[in-house]
C-alpha cells in the first residue's frame, strides 16, 4: 500500500522539491515576524509588486460604465498578458537559480517571495494590540486594511476583528497552501502562474462581487485553488477541533450552504474558524475602492456578530498550528518519497 501511495505522489509532483518548500515557509515566517509586511502588504511580496506594477492600469480599465461583456474581455486581456509577464519572470528566475544556486538558497529565497506567513501574524498581532490599547497604532489598521482591501472605516471594532480573522484563514490558503501545492506539482513557473492570477483575483475580484473585470482571474484563481483550498479547510478544522476527525468532518463535508462561507468569500478554513467558535464572521463591507460588498454572515445559527478582539489570539494559534501540522505533512511525503518510513 505504502509502495502504491510513493508511486503515485511521485508522479503529482516532484518530492525533491519539498526540502525546498519547507526552507522557503520557515524563512517567511522568521523574516515577515521580524521585519513585518513589506510597504504595508501582509500579502506574497509578488503581489505587492504586481500590484505596483499593473494594479493602476487595471483599475483605469475597470470602469464600471462598460457592459460586463466588455469587462470581462479587458479583464481576460490583462491577465493573459500578466501570466505571460509573470512566465517570463519564472524563467528568469530559473536561469538564476542554475547559475547562482547557493547550495540551494536562490531557489528557497525566490519561493519565499511567493508565500506569506510571518508577515500577517506581525500584521495582525499589532492589530490586536491597538485594540486592546484602544488607540490607533502605529500602521496597524493600515496593514490589515491594504493586506485585505477592506475599508476599515466602514466598520466597528468587531467587524475589525472579523476582517483580520478573515484574513487570517485566507492568507494561509492563498499565500501559502496553494502556492506551496502549485510549486511541487510544476516548479517556479506554476507557481509564478498561481501568485499573478491569485493576486488579481485578490486586487479586482471584489469577493465575488466583481462587475465583470475581475471574472476571469476568480475563475482560474477557483480551477487552480479548489484542491489547496479543501487542504486548507482540513487543516483549519483539524486544528481547531483538536484533532477530532468526526466535528472537523461534520464542518467541511459538502451540504447546505447556509453558514458555510462561499469559496470567493474565505472558503472551508473561514468556515472553520466561525463554527468552532460559534461565532459569525464575514458580513457587508466596503473595499478600498468604495465598492461594497455584500459578504454573507458566516457561522452557525444564532452565532453573534460582536466578535471581541481577544478571539483574535486564538485564531492566530490556529493559523500557527496548521503551519506546524502543514510542514510535518510535507516532512512525511517527502520520507515516503524516498521510502524512509517503509
Amino acid at each position: 500500500m505504502l509502495e502504491l501511495y510513493t508511486q503515485l505522489h511521485t508522479q503529482i509532483f516532484d518530492a525533491d522539491r519539498i526540502p525546498y518548500a519547507i526552507a522557503a515557509i520557515f524563512l517567511s515566517m522568521v523574516v515577515g515576524m521580524v521585519t513585518g509586511p513589506l510597504a504595508g502588504n501582509a500579502n506574497p511580496l509578488l503581489w505587492g509588486v504586481l500590484d505596483g506594477m499593473f494594479g493602476g492600469f487595471g483599475a483605469r480599465l475597470d470602469r464600471l460604465h462598460r457592459s460586463k461583456h466588455d469587462l470581462m474581455f479587458r479583464g481576460f486581456l490583462l491577465t493573459a498578458f500578466m501570466i505571460v509577464f509573470c512566465l517570463l519572470m519564472a524563467k528568469i528566475c530559473e536561469n538564476i537559480v542554475l547559475n547562482y544556486s547557493f547550495r540551494g538558497f536562490t531557489e528557497i529565497f525566490v519561493l519565499s517571495m511567493l508565500i506569506t506567513s510571518g508577515s500577517v501574524w506581525f500584521a495582525v498581532l499589532k492589530l490586536y494590540f491597538a485594540l486592546e490599547k484602544k488607540e490607533m497604532g502605529k500602521n496597524a489598521y493600515y496593514i490589515v486594511s491594504r493586506s485585505t482591501r477592506v475599508d476599515l472605516n466602514s466598520v466597528d471594532d468587531f467587524g475589525i476583528t472579523r476582517t483580520a480573522m478573515r484574513f487570517l484563514a485566507r492568507s494561509f490558503d492563498k499565500g501559502l497552501v496553494a502556492p506551496v501545492f502549485w510549486y511541487l506539482i510544476g516548479g517556479l513557473p506554476l507557481v509564478f502562474v498561481y501568485g499573478c492570477v491569485a493576486m488579481l483575483a485578490w486586487r479586482f475580484g471584489k469577493d465575488g462581487f466583481t462587475k465583470g473585470f475581475g471574472e476571469i482571474p476568480l475563475v482560474l484563481e477557483r480551477l487552480m485553488g479548489i484542491v489547496p483550498s479543501i487542504l486548507a479547510g482540513v487543516l483549519f478544522s483539524f486544528i481547531g477541533y483538536g484533532g477530532a476527525f468526526r466535528r472537523a468532518f461534520d464542518i467541511i463535508k459538502p451540504g447546505k450552504a447556509k453558514g458555510k462561507a462561499p469559496y470567493h468569500q474565505g472558503g472551508l478554513s473561514l468556515t472553520a474558524l466561525a463554527w468552532h467558535k460559534s461565532v459569525a464572521l464575514g458580513g457587508p463591507v466596503k473595499d478600498i475602492s468604495g465598492s461594497t460588498l455584500k459578504n454573507d454572515w458566516i457561522g452557525p445559527e444564532g452565532a453573534t456578530a460582536k466578535v471581541d478582539h481577544k478571539i483574535l489570539r486564538w485564531a492566530i494559534l490556529t493559523n500557527f498550528g496548521a503551519h506546524i501540522v502543514f510542514l510535518a505533512a510535507l516532512f512525511c511525503a517527502y520520507l515516503l518519497a524516498n521510502n524512509a518510513l517503509i
